[in-house]
């Protein structure tokens, strides 16, 4: 079995268990030979900033402190007793490349620490996005972590409705935007050493047909996926959250979790918990 050399996270904004009613060949493919579950639960409140935060820092919100408008003015604290991954990630490989693309600049301005000597990108048109990023991944093989958030289902839903035909198609054109950055992964070598994760942050139209941030069940449920080395599929995802990301991020890039973090690894998703570390580490 190979070892994990990198983790890359595609974030679909929005689109919470709505990719049941899409076709989404990309994704489909993903989930045959991955660990998959539409049963994930998100934090409350159901908003991104929130969301991709508990991701990032590994906690929930009351503990993270984020929210749009504090994400969109301020950097996250440096010396925050709930660090980001990409922070985690600097510490223990001070030399590697870490990257976030980003749709929805608050995460990379506000989100992910700006202190980290992370290559950080923001691009508003996902497909422009897409090519960005495979670029970026064709480019540079040797990446330990990067992070991509790609924005149109939200977008589409806050206009149209969520798990409206509009909706549905911002999923289908953002699975077309995803396989974009598969085939990029697989064109650098690097889809056998790569843990890949696709998660969605919240859906919506529980409240408010167009809108998210209750703890609705359409606002909260989300669905979550990984494929890599070592990864089982059959793994028992029951009761898995989207702060959880983060401790299976530490875990495959075998990094030391802070003890204040909520985010806790699925028992059984991997099938050997005490893999090497990524090689040529500095």
């Amino acid at each position: 079995m190979k070892n994990i050399n990198r983790v890359i996270i595609i974030g679909w904004d929005g689109a919470g268990t709505f990719v049941q009613g899409a076709h989404t060949p990309h994704l489909d493919r993903f989930i045959q030979t991955g660990a998959f579950t539409l049963d994930a639960q998100t934090v409350v409140p159901s908003i991104s900033a929130q969301c991709w935060g508990a991701l990032l820092h590994g906690v929930v919100p009351e503990k993270h402190g984020l929210t749009n408008d504090l994400a969109a003015s301020a950097s996250f604290p440096e010396d925050s007793e709930f660090p980001s991954i990409f922070r985690l990630a600097r510490e223990a490989y001070p030399h590697k490349k870490l990257a976030s693309f980003s749709a929805w600049q608050p995460i990379n301005d506000g989100i992910i620490e700006r202190s980290l000597e992370v290559h950080k990108v923001n691009i508003a048109v996902d497909g422009e996005l897409a090519l960005a990023a495979a670029s970026y991944i064709r480019d540079n093989p040797d990446l330990l972590l990067m992070y991509i958030d790609l924005d149109w289902p939200d977008a589409m839903g806050h206009r149209h409705g969520f798990n409206t035909p509009e909706q549905i198609y911002g999923i289908e054109m953002t699975d077309a935007h995803t396989g974009i950055i598969l085939d990029a992964i697989e064109a650098a070598g690097i889809w056998d050493d790569s843990l890949i994760i696709i998660v969605t942050d919240h859906g919506g139209g529980g409240i408010q047909p167009q809108d998210h941030g209750s703890d609705h069940p359409l606002d909260t449920t989300i669905f979550w996926g990984c494929i890599g080395p070592g990864i089982q599929t059959e793994a028992a995802l029951s009761g898995i959250t989207i702060t959880d990301t983060a401790a299976v991020v530490a875990h495959a890039l075998r990094l030391q979790a802070p003890a204040a973090w909520d985010a806790k690894l699925p028992i059984g998703l991997f099938a050997n918990e005490k893999h090497t570390a990524p090689s040529a580490a500095d």
